[in-house]
Parts: structure tokens; sequence; C-alpha cells
């Protein structure tokens, strides 16, 4: 069985200690694809040093998070993605978007930076991987505006209904789910099985939002297969088939 965390954070801090553990205990469980989001230019290097350091494992996107696009850097951060999507091999446009839960005065540089990565994204033929929170009409806003063939990519940690759930499918999405489909009070799991998992790739957003019984604890990437146990739960497969489907489904977005 291999799974696929399509949205990891493994440059960060809360790492720090014990980073080449966490990593083999990801590929002990079976975890041996993990895609890395981009968030402002002062972790690119690390990310750089990790995909060399684990080239057949860690997979790269490229991309200025909402929460970090502030009005005195934001072009300049935007200049550093267009560069490095030019320069180098990303497999993904990311992680972009909205977020109105921080910071809501930022909202239309927030709505353009958004905007302009998804026009690189299809410049360059990639995926893009969505951030949204607190944001849905926000964001959907920008993504109709920009609706083609060459839009398509995964809108990560979806936690919407299932209407929200259709429209973001219908623009070229596949939602990536996470801890929060172990949760109680999670909802997206009453009706996730009403989706064709065709639609689903698996994601930790490690270190945050860890599954149960890690809920409220540092998350990490072995936890993905704690993820898929649920989904086998929900869809009433066996896990090697959410395994491979959800693989598949992400070699479908990122193209390897």
């Amino acid at each position: 069985m291999t799974f696929t965390d399509t949205h990891t954070h493994l440059y960060s801090e809360e790492f720090e200690n014990d980073r080449n553990e966490m990593i083999q205990r990801a590929l002990e469980q079976g975890v041996t694809r993990l895609f890395v989001p981009a968030i402002d230019s002062s972790y690119t290097q690390s990310m750089l040093e990790l995909e060399k350091k684990f080239p057949e494992n860690v997979f790269l996107m490229m991309g200025l998070h909402p929460c970090y696009v502030k009005p005195e850097t934001y072009k300049q951060e935007l200049m550093h993605v267009e560069k490095l999507l030019e320069e180098g091999k990303f497999y993904a446009v990311g992680e972009i978007g909205v977020d109105m839960y921080w910071d809501k005065s930022t909202l239309a540089i927030q709505q353009e930076a958004f905007k302009k990565q998804i026009q690189l994204a299809k410049k360059h033929n990639l995926a893009i991987n969505i951030h949204c929170r607190d944001a849905f009409d926000e964001v959907f806003e920008v993504l109709e505006s920009e609706k083609s063939d060459e839009l398509f990519g995964i809108f990560h940690c979806f936690t919407g209904d299932f209407n929200q759930a259709e429209r973001a499918i219908n623009l070229g999405m596949k939602l990536g789910i996470g801890g929060v489909s172990t949760f109680k009070n999670g909802k997206i799991d009453q009706f996730l099985k009403e989706i064709d998992l065709k639609n689903i790739v698996l994601e930790t957003d490690s270190p945050y939002l860890a599954p149960v019984p890690f809920r409220g604890k540092r998350n990490e990437s072995s936890y993905t297969k704690l993820i898929a146990e649920r989904l086998a739960n929900i869809y009433e497969l066996p896990i090697e088939e959410i395994a491979n489907v959800t693989t598949n489904n992400s070699k479908e977005v990122f193209g390897i």
C-alpha cells in the first residue's frame, strides 16, 4: 500500500528536533509521497534542502499563502513565486487562496494574489492548492472568474458542505480530506460517501489538525494512514482501495 500526503509542512519549526525521524515514521507506514506547500519566501531554502535530502519522497509546491499577503511585501513575494516557477521543478502552485479568519482588511490583495497565482499555474500547466478559511464565497468568486479547462487542483482541508463540495469539483478541484474527517463535530463525514472517491485525496496539513486519537497534538505525515482508515469506514471499502484510488488521484493532479 502506498499512501500520499498531499499537504504536509515538513519544514515547520515544530519538527525541528525530530524531522528525519518523523519522515521515517511516515515512510514506515507506507506514506511515501509527501507534497509540501509553500507559505512565503522565508521557507524556500529549507524546502529545497528537504527535496534534496529525500528526492524519492518529497515533492514541492510554490506559492504565497493568503495569511502572508501583506500590503508592504506581497508584490515582492509574488515576484519570488514567479521566478521560482520559471527556474525550478514544482508540482503545484500553493498554498494559495483567501483567509478571512485572521485578517479581513487584506481581502482585496488576497484575491489579487490568488488570481495572479492561478494565472501562473495555468501558464506552467500546474495544479493549484487552495487554502480557504471562512472564505468560501470569496474563493469561489476568484475561481469562477478563472474557470477554464486549464484550472485544476486540490481544495486543501475541505470543510464545506455538500453543495460547496460539488461546486469545487465542478471547477476542477479534488477535495483534500484530512484529520477533520475523524472529528465528532467535523460534519464532513456526514455526506462524504455521496462524493465519488475519484474526487478525493488524502492530506494531513501536519503539524496542524491531527486526527483522532491525536487531536490537539502535533500532527505528522504518518497519520495519513489513520485518515485512510476513516475513509475506508465511511466508504465501506478496504483500506488498500482507499490507498490506491487516492494515490492515483494525486498522480492525476500533480502529474507524478
